[in-house]
């Protein structure tokens, strides 16, 4: 085999495997937690819920979601991810299949059970971020976190139809959980075998690509670091030094930016089938489709804005932060201006899809600013920053679920509340990131 380094160097037979086998994680984890946006419309129908429990149920996932991300985060960083991976995936997996059984005893057991599927789904992203940073150098990350964060949208854009048809099939709503169970505990065996936390782990890596790695990674290290790294196959962390992490002001630019961020995110994807439904009246057996589109363009725009980053990066010579700032106000007021415009010119089904294609189109480039800033700033810890980010952003998550099921029953079904105060919070998380983010490593 020949390895020829070109600019997307990424491409090379390992690294095809772990990020491919990364984002099916990604991919089956958010179609695990997110077929319920649709189940929901068929089990609210079913139980005669009201919004607010409503939300109670969409919620719920959000208890058990932040009680393992910083953990996860910091075990990954230090002993590698792909066993914590593997019993995570495994255990969200077990409480997708409980969902229907719990459902039908009461509400309190399919609480539980959505709290116990966050728990599980809460090792995925700090896992997978600390398994790219040992895969890929710096300047190939912005691609490989893109590929990474846009299969978030996947599996949304495959969940929402495959769910929709499943739903209305003569199996049922119940059919939409074992279906999407059972490839969870597939992709859990496979990774099992192939998954793997470090490029030396790989027992049939070829020493050519290996040495690229390696060679592609020594500009993040000293000389002697980098032939303690080649002679062992893992970096050992013995400490992670929070007092310094949450004294730097970079850090603070992604926690704001991701609590901020989240509100309006986790609105879109736990309640746009409902709005569509609620709002436009669209007929239920299309809810699943007039979601799965904005996913689509975000899909591939979400890629495109991860290459264009590394193009301006690396190739225009532009200065990081620059870029960062850049494509995170795109990003940010993009939605933002969306939504808004739904909210009031909007009249008719397909003009509101039209414009929420747009935002999740322009929304895209949020990827390649929030979530890449980690690896910027300390990317032996981005495991750590990552989990502690993402929790932050839970807890914004889980009252923007419950408060948008409040907020629809008090109001008479009003969503120009709801999309305003995603609008505002957007903006706030483009001031705190704009002025807060770095481009440096300030912990190593």
């Amino acid at each position: 085999m020949t390895l020829i380094p070109s600019w997307w160097s990424c491409y090379t037979p390992k690294r095809i495997i772990t990020i491919i086998l990364c984002a099916f994680a990604v991919v089956i984890s958010y179609a695990d937690r997110l077929n319920m946006a649709i189940a929901i419309v068929y089990m609210a129908k079913e139980y005669n819920w009201n919004y607010i429990t409503q939300g109670y149920v969409l919620s719920s996932f959000y208890i058990g979601y932040p009680t393992t991300q910083i953990i996860a985060g910091v075990l990954a960083d230090k002993f590698g991810g792909r066993r914590i991976l593997g019993i995570a995936a495994a255990t969200w997996a077990f409480f997708t299949l409980l969902i229907p059984f719990s459902a039908r005893v009461n509400i309190y057991c399919l609480i539980l059970c959505r709290i116990g599927l966050g728990i599980g789904e809460g090792v995925t992203l700090p896992c997978i971020s600390s398994i790219i940073t040992k895969w890929f150098p710096p300047k190939e990350r912005s691609r490989a976190i893109s590929i990474i964060f846009v299969s978030i949208f996947i599996g949304l854009a495959i969940a929402m139809p495959i769910s929709n048809i499943l739903g209305s099939s003569q199996f049922g709503w119940e059919s939409i959980f074992w279906v999407f169970a059972i490839i969870t505990f597939i992709w859990t065996v496979i990774w099992y075998f192939y998954g793997k936390s470090y490029p030396r782990d790989y027992s049939g890596i070829s020493k050519e690509e290996l040495d690229w790695i390696l060679e592609s990674k020594s500009s993040s290290y000293s000389e002697d670091n980098f032939e303690r790294y080649q002679s062992d196959s893992r970096e050992y962390i013995h400490e992670i030094p929070w007092k310094l992490i949450l004294s730097r002001r970079e850090v603070w630019a992604i926690l704001l930016g991701q609590f901020f961020n989240a509100w309006g995110f986790i609105i879109l994807q736990n309640w746009l089938p409902i709005f569509f439904y609620e709002y436009f009246h669209v007929d239920i057996n299309l809810l699943g489709f007039y979601t799965a589109l904005p996913y689509f363009l975000y899909i591939i725009m979400g890629l495109t804005s991860g290459y264009i980053s590394d193009y301006a990066i690396y190739q225009l010579k532009i200065r990081v932060l620059t870029v960062r700032r850049s494509v995170n106000l795109i990003g940010s007021i993009g939605i933002s201006i969306s939504l808004l415009l739904v909210t009031y010119l909007a009249k008719t089904s397909l003009q509101g899809l039209l414009l929420m294609t747009i935002g999740f189109t322009l929304y895209s480039f949020l990827i390649p600013s929030i979530n890449i800033s980690p690896m910027d700033i300390a990317p032996k810890y981005s495991g750590a920053i990552l989990g502690l980010a993402t929790t932050c952003g839970v807890v914004s998550s889980f009252f923007a679920v419950a408060l948008t099921g409040w907020i629809l029953e008090i109001t008479g079904n009003d969503w120009s509340i709801v999309w305003n105060i995603c609008s505002l919070f957007y903006i706030f998380e483009a001031l705190f990131y704009v002025c807060l983010v770095g481009d440096e490593i300030i912990i190593d």
